[in-house]
């Protein structure tokens, strides 16, 4: 089934079908936090520590939230700046197909923390979704840019950096 998924040219059709789909979702969505005016994570992240996913009176995620209260609210502007344009980009990556699987994966782990904060709406199916696209590997980008840019990379980038780990 593995084989499948990363080597058969309809797959690879069925998963850039995936991948724009949840492309539009994301940059729909970074989209309106970067245009719509003056955006702050401020109140979703102070909501994500006076509310947590709980069992009883036990945080199900106290790392998670320790990292809310600690890191990002204290330094709410970053989180600002990158949700809306990772969310953009990913995109992006997504639609284009280049860089597929880093754009998945941040994706991924974008909806991870939403989830993580106690916000469900449309993440489990976004990350069904972005499962299917990194299920696929290197075949989810076939039909896109991929195709162009990761055998540039791997020549360009990829081969200097091997010969510089190979001499020293």
């Amino acid at each position: 089934m593995l084989k499948f998924w990363r080597e058969n040219k309809i797959a690879a059709a069925i998963v850039a079908i995936v991948r724009i789909v949840l492309g539009y979702k994301w940059i729909t969505s970074g989209w309106g936090k970067i245009t719509g005016g003056e955006f702050t994570a401020a109140g979703y992240l102070q909501n994500a520590v006076t509310n947590p996913v709980a069992k009883g009176d036990e945080a199900l995620y106290p790392l998670y939230n320790a990292f809310i209260e600690h890191f990002a609210l204290p330094n709410v502007g970053i989180i600002d700046f990158i949700l809306p344009w990772g969310e953009f980009l990913v995109g992006v990556g997504l639609i284009l197909g280049v860089l597929t699987l880093p754009a998945a994966f941040f994706g991924l782990l974008m909806n991870f923390m939403f989830m993580f904060a106690g916000t469900v709406s449309t993440n489990p199916y976004m990350i069904l979704l972005g499962f299917i696209v990194m299920l696929a590997a290197g075949n989810a980008g076939k039909f896109g840019g991929d195709f162009f840019v990761l055998p540039w990379l791997k020549q360009n980038v990829g081969a200097k950096l091997a010969t510089r780990f190979k001499k020293g």
